[in-house]
Parts: structure tokens; sequence; C-alpha cells
């Protein structure tokens, strides 16, 4: 294990949505790992190290013989635990010929992936993304694979949204969220950066949500998730009607969702979605949310996506450590400190094992 690269290997990981893996080999790369994904006949989902054990061609460009892998060069046959079944030109197959077999499992619409040590793969610890399920709440996302830049500045833009007011002023940007005061809480495992506006212009999409004139209170409720999901409680309600003492009825209310996968130190693959909980059986809503989110390079993710890649371009060509820090980067702080603390379990837990062997 390399604890020198900037994300947890023991963790869950989204590296598909549902749909997306079939009875074809679907090939990913999540923390540095080479995975190749597929269903088995009866709809199970395996994921096996994505390099064959006889010359290492990435086993995602050979092709599936019933629930097993053949490698499209010399044809050896892997099965779903990872052992080799079969070697051309001989009968006797070598004990070792394995390949990695990667703990997996189906949750919240997603497939999550353990890259690390798979005696500590405890699905009870997969994130918790109710939201995403489409049952209290619905919304179509998608996904950037292969954004260029660290996934921990995704998780910083996503914990601070101040940003929305210059990066997304045509849409859900607004002075008064940088005026607000707002309050950062964390435990073992999650940091909140809670942020209430209070008798405001709705900004135009929430006055389009909202759907009537007047003034409103606004909140923005964010929770990180350690090591990389953020779930983001988003909405406006009509000012007095009670949404700060928990009385949000008369309002709208939307849920942005993120789910951050490294790829490698500066790549990652972002699973987004944006739900609400009001006017669910609205598809045509459905689809001018989602277009809203990314429309062809016109959307408040497209918009994000321009400014990540372009920061992490810059910090590439004038490297200097730390950042300098603002008050509104108390969210992403903490939520630095809890992977930071999290990769440095994973450092004592190696070399105490070191010691033992």
């Amino acid at each position: 294990m390399n604890v020198s690269k900037p994300f947890p290997l023991n963790a869950w990981y989204a590296a598909a949505w549902c749909h997306e893996i079939g009875r074809e080999l679907s090939p990913r790369t999540i923390c540095g790992k080479n995975v190749v994904l597929y269903r088995l006949t009866d709809g199970v989902i395996a994921a096996l190290e994505d390099a064959c054990w006889h010359r290492l061609l990435p086993l995602s460009l050979g092709h599936l013989k019933g629930d097993d892998v053949m490698c499209g060069y010399h044809g050896l046959v892997f099965n779903s635990a990872g052992r080799c079944t079969y070697m051309p030109a001989q009968k006797t197959i070598n004990p070792s010929a394995c390949v990695r077999v990667y703990p997996v499992a189906e949750r919240h619409r997603l497939v999550w992936l353990w890259p690390g040590d798979p005696a500590l793969a405890d699905p009870a610890k997969i994130p918790n993304f109710h939201w995403n399920d489409g049952r209290q709440w619905v919304g179509e996302g998608g996904t950037f694979y292969q954004l260029k830049c660290d996934y921990r500045l995704v998780i910083d833009n996503l914990m601070d949204l101040t940003h929305e007011t210059y990066v997304h002023a045509d849409s859900i940007g607004d002075e008064a969220i940088t005026a607000a005061p707002f309050d950062v809480t964390h435990t073992g495992d999650t940091a909140t950066m809670t942020r209430w506006m209070i008798d405001i212009e709705p900004p135009p999409f929430w006055a389009r949500q909202l759907g009537r004139p007047g003034r409103v209170d606004r909140w923005q409720i964010v929770t990180f998730q350690a090591p990389s999901v953020v779930v983001g409680d988003v909405g406006v309600a009509p000012t007095g009607t009670g949404a700060p003492q928990g009385e949000r009825s008369h309002g709208v209310n939307g849920a942005f969702l993120a789910a951050i996968s490294p790829e490698t130190e500066t790549t990652c693959h972002y699973f987004w979605n944006f739900v609400r909980n009001y006017r669910r059986n609205d598809a045509e809503l459905t689809r001018e949310l989602q277009l809203a989110h990314v429309n062809g390079g016109a959307g408040v993710y497209d918009q994000d996506h321009r400014v990540l890649e372009a920061q992490q371009a810059a910090i590439e060509k004038n490297p200097r450590s730390p950042f300098y820090d603002l008050n509104i980067d108390a969210g992403a702080l903490w939520a630095r400190r809890l992977i930071a603390g999290m990769l440095a379990d994973e450092q004592t837990s190696m070399i105490a094992n070191a010691a033992t062997e």
C-alpha cells in the first residue's frame, strides 16, 4: 500500500452507476487500481484486476466466456474469484495464476468498490447516499469520468458554496451567500457547513422552482462523509413560513449529491445528481433540472468542471503548499483533516503489520 498518495484505500468508492455495468467488460481506475467490472449471468457484479497474470494485457480487452473472462492476447481464462481456469497448450495450470479480486457492492443506484484490504471491506461502511435511491427523492444525474483534477478540489468546491456567487451568477449565485453567516460542525467522519439566508430575493434558479414571487429564506446544509462523498441539503421557502424552524412544506427542497472517486493523484470520477422531493412525477422537470446542471458546457456542473480543471493546471504550473485559507474554507479544511486522519491511520496500520511480519 502506497500511503504517499492522497487517497485512503480502505474505503468504498463509487465506480459506476448500476445501469452502466452489464454483460460486457467495463474498465475503471479507482485510487490507481486498474479494475474490470462485469455482471455474472445471475446479475451479481464481479470486479477483477484489469491485468492478465501472464503478460499483463488488460483483461478488459478480452471477452466474457460465460461467467469467466478470457484474455484477448493468449486466451487465458479467469473466473470471478480471480483464479485461472485455462491455459493454452498445457493441461496443468500454474497454481499461482490468479488476478486480484476487489470487493464490490451495489447500493443507492451506484456500484461501490473497495480498493484496499479486502478483509476490511464492511458493506455497513458504504456511504449513506439514500437520497439517490429514486423513492422519496427523484432526479437523474450523471458522471464526469476522468475529471482532470485532484478529487479533494471537488470536495473543496462543494464545501464552500460562496463560489456560487461568482461561478454560477446566472442561476444559483447571489451576493446574499457571501453576506450570510455560516457554521461548521464535525464528527469523527463527517463535516457539515450550514448557512441560512433570511428574507432575500431568490436567485433565478430557485425563483423558477418556487414558482411564485416574493422574498425567501434560503438554506444550504452541506455534509461531507469521509473520504469522498458530499450531500447538500438546499432550498428556499417564502420568508416567514417557518423554514429555519424546520417547517419546509411551503417551499421547495432539493439535494445535490456527489460521490467523488480518485482515479489518480490528479484525476477523478465525479458521480453527481440533483434530486428533489417536490413534483416527483414531473418527468419534464427532471429532464430540465438535469440539463440545468450539465448541458453542453452551459450547466452548473459544466461551469465547475472548467474551474476545477483550470485550478489543477495552475497548481501544476505554480506548485506551493499550503494554499492560503479564508474563513469560508472552514468546511473544506475539516474535510481535508478527516481525509488526512484516514491516511494516517492506514500508515500506522501498515507500519504495525510490517513490524509483525
